[in-house]
């Protein structure tokens, strides 16, 4: 059975993480003040710190625990 593959070229982790969180930004700015609007924002915010929590993870410099 030949396996599936997904259409087009694959996209960075980080540039999906940066994607979504524009996405819920631009949710959020057409949103009334209001707890959806806050959630999507907190979530936008929860992707940048992802995002750069991974950029951590994979930098060249980053040293195992001795």
């Amino acid at each position: 059975m030949p396996t599936q593959r997904s259409p087009g070229p694959s996209l960075t982790f980080e540039y999906r993480l940066a994607q979504e969180a524009i996405n819920l930004r631009l949710q959020a700015k057409g949103m009334p003040a209001g707890v959806r609007r806050t959630e999507l924002l907190r979530k936008a915010r929860q992707i940048d710190a992802a995002g750069e929590v991974n950029k951590w993870l994979t930098s060249p410099g980053l040293q195992p625990p001795s």
